[in-house]
């Protein structure tokens, strides 16, 4: 069993950064490479951190993980050194831990029982100890091709290859049936391949997966816009259930500040994506922060990651802009008690890096130069109140005096809106909720025959691990769909929910 002091013994231990000149000069991952052996004696020691709860909250889905990995049972097979069932536990739960390792905030430290206090010296590093099996599962070939022994005669269209479409893909290839996933860009993986930096992800990771369901059988068509490429009427002829993993990439736009117009004031995705592209060899980007004043409003994943992509380019300056005060250091228990996601403030790897970050700030307009390019912004102190009637937000500006910062390049990272209009919906005809996204019932079946939904375009811009939990939930939906039952698991309802303080 677990060592019930093991929180006693160790201290909790991040894996170390390479230094910061050295990793603003390449586009590699930030962390130290250390020997395999080096580092799976220091993860042994942290899984032994963990004390096997009578209640885990940490796979809990509503407080922790809604892929309900069984982090007590890898974390004990750490401790002794199993690796191999440690992989088998891992992988029985979710299909690419590689990614939610390297990409999940880790809502199951959160849940951890050892975040309710301080004092126990903070939670187990369990999105270190999931990564570090991913690794040695591949390190070790315990990772393989699982070929299904049957086949279902059955087709099954997947559109978008973000980690939902993925996910859903590997495992309806798994049960038996013939599945193609469709791609509108030039290569796969989505915002795994165009939204996340190669320094929080290097693609060869993503590669090496898309390498594995290739050889489960799985096909893939890139440069394909389904309900343009290829019409609604050929995907029902050829296909007999249709999965849409198409995101919610409908960036959010600023409407109302003066300026907007300006040349250089860009959304954050018009930023990542060309900067990805570079990186994958593709040439120089046609949004480059090189040499530039750089702003960036938004204080999410997205300002973080538009934040460290500026500094690799060679940004003269790089400020992030936040509407809400700076947060607590440590959970304040009336806010957001435990177990739910602490609001706390969260500093990514890029801030330690360069730049400055501001907050309870807001931009009152962006400054033009005589040629139509921005040169500056300027800034007032802001409150942002919310309406307790009606629940609408109103940012409100507590001082007169107004700052004004150089700025070339202007990146709005201030969320996404929804799913992207696109030919497909209406040929299907579905239509988008309030929200933004595609609804459906609870079979995860849109108000299309054979037409199902799921990850972002379903939920919303949310986690990696909520993208995969949902990709396998529709997987067993489409697989009783097509054959009446199915054993393949369904982590998640659609209509659930993480566990919040309303």
């Amino acid at each position: 069993m677990a060592d019930p002091n093991g929180f006693l013994k160790h201290q909790r231990a991040e894996a170390k950064k390479r230094p910061v000149d050295e990793r603003l000069g390449d586009w590699a991952e930030v962390y130290e490479a250390i020997s395999p052996a080096e580092r799976n004696e220091q993860v042994r020691t942290q899984a032994t951190r963990c004390m096997d709860c009578g209640i885990p909250f940490c796979h809990s889905g509503a407080a922790g993980c809604p892929l309900g990995n069984l982090i007590p049972e890898w974390n004990d097979l750490v401790r002794r050194g199993d690796w191999a069932a440690a992989s088998d536990r891992l992988h029985a739960t979710n299909n690419f831990p590689e990614f939610t390792g390297k990409l999940c905030p880790a809502p199951c430290e959160a849940g951890c029982v050892l975040s309710i206090s301080p004092m126990s010296g903070g939670p187990v590093t369990i999105k270190r100890v999931e990564q570090t099996i991913a690794d040695q599962s591949w390190e070790a070939g315990y990772v393989q091709p699982q070929v299904s022994a049957v086949s279902s005669g059955q087709r099954v269209a997947v559109v978008g290859s973000g980690p939902a479409g993925l996910a859903a893909a590997q495992q309806l290839t798994r049960a038996g049936h013939e599945v193609t996933v469709f791609e509108r860009d030039d290569r796969l993986g989505g915002l795994l391949r165009y939204g996340i930096p190669e320094f929080k992800m290097e693609k060869k990771v993503l590669d090496r997966r898309l390498a594995q369901l290739r050889k489960e059988g799985t096909k893939f068509v890139t440069g394909c816009e389904v309900g343009v490429d290829l019409t609604v009427d050929e995907l029902n002829e050829r296909f007999d259930a249709v999965v849409l993993a198409v995101g919610a990439l409908r960036g959010r736009d600023d409407r109302v500040t003066p300026g907007r117009e300006l040349a250089g004031v860009h959304l954050a995705m018009e930023h990542l994506v060309p900067a990805n592209k570079f990186v994958e060899g593709d040439g120089p980007p046609e949004v480059d922060a090189a040499g530039k004043h750089v702003v960036i409003i938004g204080g999410g994943d997205t300002g973080a990651d538009s934040y460290g992509t500026a500094t690799r380019q060679g940004a003269l300056s790089v400020t992030q802009l936040d509407q809400y005060p700076i947060p607590p250091s440590t959970r304040d228990d009336d806010r957001s008690p435990w177990p739910t996601w602490p609001y706390i403030l969260r500093t990514y790897p890029a801030h330690e890096e360069s730049g400055e970050r501001k907050f309870a700030v807001a931009v009152k307009r962006f400054v033009g130069d005589e040629n139509g390019n921005v040169r500056a912004v300027e800034l007032q102190q802001v409150k942002v109140t919310k309406d307790p009637a009606t629940g609408r937000r109103e940012v409100v500006p507590t001082s007169d005096e107004v700052e004004v910062l150089p700025a070339d390049l202007v990146l709005l990272a201030i969320g996404f809106e929804g799913v992207e209009h696109m030919s497909l919906l209406d040929g299907l005809g579905l239509s988008l909720t309030r929200r933004g996204t595609l609804s459906c019932g609870a079979d995860w079946q849109t108000s299309a025959p054979g037409v199902f939904v799921c990850g972002d375009a379903h939920r919303g811009a949310s986690l990696v691990v909520w993208a995969i939990a949902e990709g396998r939930s529709v997987a067993n939906a489409v697989d009783a769909y097509l054959t009446g039952a199915s054993d393949l698991p369904a982590p998640v309802h659609p209509t659930a929910l993480p566990l919040a303080v309303v």
